[in-house]
């Protein structure tokens, strides 16, 4: 199936009340299912907890309380630049070029216009071209080259 066909297929499933597509196209088939926002997750669930260790309960109540506040530091410093911030649709490995012996498709510094190609995400063998929303200057990279990035985790800054 052609990138831009399935990059299409994502945007319509995202924008729709719909929450799952399936399409069979030749030999190929792709599912897409859309994600729903998750609220603060713990390490510790008390469902995740073995029924045969009741006094294993408090403990991780009283430790998850205690990584709450270096996770929203974390989450906030990207948020500090001034900005728009661009963040991965998907979870996936960054690339800022199309092959390793072509040059990068943005610099710090360069002019962007909206639509236009900021990097690469590979998800499960495919290449997706992630582009600009907005338009501006790259003011900042957040992501080394062939990284792994989770879904909604910051790429770039653009001023």
């Amino acid at each position: 199936m052609d990138l831009r066909k399935l990059k299409t297929l994502i945007d319509l499933v995202a924008e729709s009340e719909i929450s799952e597509l399936e399409i069979t196209e030749g030999d190929g088939k792709v599912k897409i299912v859309k994600s729903k926002p998750q609220a603060e997750t713990t390490i510790y669930s008390p469902m995740a907890m073995p029924a045969m260790y009741p006094g294993a309960m408090a403990a991780p109540q009283a430790q998850a309380a205690a990584p709450a506040a270096p996770v929203a530091e974390a989450e906030a410093a990207p948020e500090q630049e001034e900005g728009y911030v661009v963040k991965a649709p998907m979870v996936g490995t960054f690339y800022r070029a199309p092959s390793p012996n072509s040059p990068a498709f943005v610099d710090v510094g360069k002019r962007v216009n909206e639509g236009d190609t900021l990097c690469i995400i590979e998800a499960m063998k495919l290449l997706n071209e992630i582009e600009a929303d907005v338009s501006g200057v790259i003011k900042k990279i957040l992501v080394e080259n062939g990284e792994p990035v989770e879904f909604g985790q910051p790429l770039f800054i653009i001023a």
